[in-house]
């Protein structure tokens, strides 16, 4: 019986059944990885981010946030680079630290995904609302929806493709952004030289204190998720040893350019104490922190243009969504730890059944956001914190898979790419995740309101039960380091 692994690595044109495509190129991984870490957080989020720590506060916590994330996707990109397989770190949990949590791991991840696109369907139906506002919103909703089931279907170079433009249309519009901030803060164009003098009104640049950039970090934690879709997309690339790192080293100057010089410029043109900065959701296009610096540079179809970005972003969300959760069940299916029938793959290299699922799940989901709120609300709740958990396995996994690699008697250098920092990076990471998570819902723990603490860390106890399930069922141990399995070709 071919392994998961061998099929992984079968080359690009082979398509016999129960093969994957290699067939995503250089370009697509590293538009995937910049289409990670920019969307509806950065365009909207971001402006109640500044108004709640005030600009330095906001700057403070996206850089610690991105300086998180950047040694995570070192992390990552170590594994991937020795492991690319599409399992990624549930995969590499289940290889290097105990079966029992990579199972918990792809699970959550799966749900999270799943319910993630029915809220980006529910989110595009707002944002068409802005130009159709008497057509029903799950007539968009539903078409959006086999959009991206189609873009999923016919090939791992559709949604690739998908990517590439959705991303480019957002790594323009921040350039333009930037440009036009620029040329207002310094007076060039809007009619106002406020130079940066909003950087000292009121109690700014810092506001709140520790409280309000701890806020702050859960903000700009959730606008780095599915930065970690890169190492999914190893399973399917080309030539992972080489995409991958390329991918991946630039993280850190995309963070700098689009969140940390982005968020300056928001700080310098629009006070902290503006009202129209608290708008946080995508319905909120209207007083998006980029129209908002748009229109005061003089330009007034900014909210329109601003609208139709916002929509690549929530759609791009939903495409990777969509294809993250697919892959992550597959990857399962093939380590024995979901259903055999979500690990056939049609003649295209697409994981059909497993795709059907995501798809199948998402859509009730959606539908439950029409028919029954509060078992909506209750499943985005149970998502809430996967992202962050995930985040956590990855930081865990790349630790003991260094530990192991050296107690083994590897050298460093046999690793195609070596992740900075170590052990810091890691352990920072770890350090930061679990912050962010106890972070979610202080006021709540001061109130001793346990309905809220229920409803804001269900995913936590989620996780725990998953993870117990298996542990108990399969009697599975914390594999010792010397036993840690590190072959390439798992036999």
């Amino acid at each position: 019986m071919i392994d998961a692994r061998k099929e992984e690595t079968k080359s690009a044109g082979a398509s016999s059944e129960n093969t994957m495509n290699r067939a995503l190129k250089t370009r697509h991984l590293s538009m995937i990885a910049i289409g990670g870490s920019i969307g509806t957080g950065l365009f909207v989020a971001s402006g109640s981010a500044i108004s709640t720590a005030g600009p330095g506060g906001a700057l403070l916590a996206y850089a610690a946030i991105g300086l998180m994330v950047f040694f995570l996707m070192t992390s990552l990109g170590e594994m991937a680079t020795f492991l690319p397989v599409s399992g990624s770190f549930s995969t590499y949990a289940t290889r290097f630290v105990d079966p029992a949590m990579g199972f918990a791991m792809g699970w959550n991840y799966w749900f999270n995904w799943a319910i993630t696109l029915a809220v980006d369907i529910s989110t595009s139906a707002l944002i068409m609302n802005f130009w159709f506002p008497d057509v029903p919103g799950w007539i968009f909703s539903s078409v959006f929806m086999v959009i991206l089931f189609l873009l999923n279907a016919l090939s791992v170079k559709s949604f690739g493709e998908a990517e590439y433009w959705f991303s480019i249309i957002k790594v323009i519009t921040v350039l333009v952004f930037l440009v036009v901030g620029i040329l207002t803060i310094v007076g060039i164009i809007g009619g106002h030289h406020d130079g940066l003098t909003n950087f000292t009104i009121g109690d700014a640049p810092f506001v709140g204190g520790m409280p309000s950039i701890l806020a702050v970090f859960v903000v700009a934690g959730f606008s780095f998720q599915g930065t970690e879709l890169i190492g999914i997309t190893a399973g399917e690339s080309e030539t992972p040893e080489e995409s991958i790192p390329k991918a991946i080293k630039q993280v850190f100057w995309r963070i700098l350019l689009f969140y940390i010089l982005a968020i300056f410029v928001i700080s310098a043109i629009i006070p902290y104490t503006s009202p129209n900065l608290l708008g946080s959701g995508a319905g909120d296009v209207a007083i998006s922190p980029f129209t908002l610096v748009f229109k005061r540079a003089g330009l007034a179809a900014a909210a329109g243009v601003m609208n139709a970005v916002i929509l690549t972003s929530v759609l791009s969300a939903g495409n990777s969504g969509m294809y993250a959760g697919t892959r992550m069940l597959w990857a399962m299916a093939k380590n024995g730890q979901a259903p055999k029938i979500f690990g056939l793959i049609n003649d295209r290299g697409i994981p059909i059944f497993a795709l059907m699922l995501t798809t199948f799940v998402g859509t009730l989901a959606f539908a439950s956001s029409i028919f029954g709120t509060h078992i909506y609300l209750f499943l985005v709740a149970a998502s809430g914190l996967t992202g962050f958990i995930a985040w956590i396995g990855i930081a865990l996994t790349h630790y003991r898979f260094r530990r192991a690699f050296i107690k083994q008697g590897h050298d460093l250098s046999e690793l195609k790419y070596k992740a900075k920092w170590f052990p810091f990076g890691p352990l920072l990471a770890l350090f930061l995740c679990i912050l962010v998570i106890v972070g979610q819902d202080i006021q709540a723990f001061k109130d001793f309101n346990w309905q809220a603490i229920g409803i804001t860390y269900m995913s936590v106890p989620l996780f725990i039960i998953l993870f117990s399930y298996y542990k108990i069922k399969f009697k599975t141990k914390l594999i010792p380091l010397e036993e840690v399995d590190l072959s390439r070709h798992k036999e």
